[in-house]
C-alpha cells in the first residue's frame, strides 16, 4: 500500500471538550436534543471534523468541574475547551473570590494542556443583592479580558425570560431552545476552529458526540 500523502494524510483537528453544568448536560430533555449534540451536527454541516466530548454534569460547580478536569484533559486531549460553569456557584452564593480562583485554575490547566478556551457567561437573579449580582456578572468579563478569551456574555440571553423556552423550574431551557444556545456559541467558537481536508470521495465519516455519564444533585432546584 503506498504511503498516504498530501491532504489525505492530514490529521483531524481534534476534540472539543464541553465542561459545563446542567445547561450543557441536557437536564430535563433527551441527550440528543441538547445543544452539545446539536453542535456536533453543526460542525459536520459546516465542514469541521471535530469530535465533541460532553463532560458536563447537572448541578456542577466550578470546584467540582476543576476536580474532574485533569483526568478529562489527560484522556481526551482536547484542542478546544468550552467552559460553561458558574451558575450553580452563583445560585449557592459562593464567594466570588473562590469562584474566580476555580475559573483561573480551569483556564490555566486547559491552556497548559494546549487547548484554546471559549468562556460562556452566566447571570443570576437580582434577589442575591446588587453587589453580588454585579460582581458575578463582571467576573466573566474580567476573566475573558485578562486571559484574552472569546466570551459568550450571557448564555441564556433572549431565552431566560421567555417562559415558552424554559422548563417549569424556570432554570433550564426546553428542547425548543437548544438550537438558540448553539447560535449563542457559534460566533465565538468558529474563529477557534480549523478545517481539514475531506478524504476519499469527499464525504466525511460521521462523528457522534461523546457524552460522559456524569450526574450531580441539584441542591438549589427547590429555590427555582
Amino acid at each position: 500500500m503506498p504511503p498516504a500523502t498530501g491532504h489525505a494524510a492530514a490529521a483531524g483537528p481534534g476534540t472539543i471538550l464541553v465542561l459545563g453544568d446542567s445547561l450543557s448536560a441536557g437536564y430535563g430533555i433527551r441527550v440528543e436534543q441538547g445543544w452539545v449534540a446539536l453542535l456536533q451536527g453543526r460542525l459536520k454541516r459546516e465542514g469541521y471534523e471535530y469530535r465533541v466530548v460532553n463532560a458536563s454534569a447537572s448541578g456542577e460547580t466550578t470546584g467540582g468541574a476543576l476536580a474532574r478536569l485533569p483526568r478529562a484533559l489527560e484522556k481526551q486531549k482536547p484542542t478546544i475547551v468550552i467552559v460553561e460553569l458558574g451558575g450553580n456557584d452563583g445560585l449557592r452564593g459562593l464567594p466570588i473570590a473562590d469562584v474566580r480562583a476555580n475559573f483561573e485554575t480551569v483556564i490555566r490547566l486547559s491552556q497548559r494542556a494546549g487547548a484554546r478556551i471559549l468562556l460562556i457567561g452566566m447571570r443570576i437573579p437580582p434577589n442575591y443583592g446588587p453587589q453580588y449580582t454585579k460582581a458575578f456578572h463582571d467576573l466573566y468579563v474580567e476573566l475573558a479580558t485578562r486571559h484574552r478569551l472569546p466570551l459568550v456574555p450571557f448564555f441564556l440571553d433572549g431565552i431566560a425570560l421567555d417562559e415558552s423556552l424554559m422548563q417549569e423550574d424556570g432554570l433550564h431551557p426546553t428542547a425548543v431552545a437548544q438550537p438558540r444556545l448553539v447560535e449563542q456559541v457559534w460566533p465565538m467558537l468558529q474563529p477557534l476552529l480549523k478545517k481539514t481536508a475531506i478524504q476519499g470521495n469527499g464525504n466525511a465519516t460521521p462523528i457522534a458526540p461523546v457524552t460522559l455519564s456524569l450526574t450531580r444533585n441539584l441542591p438549589w432546584k427547590e429555590s427555582g
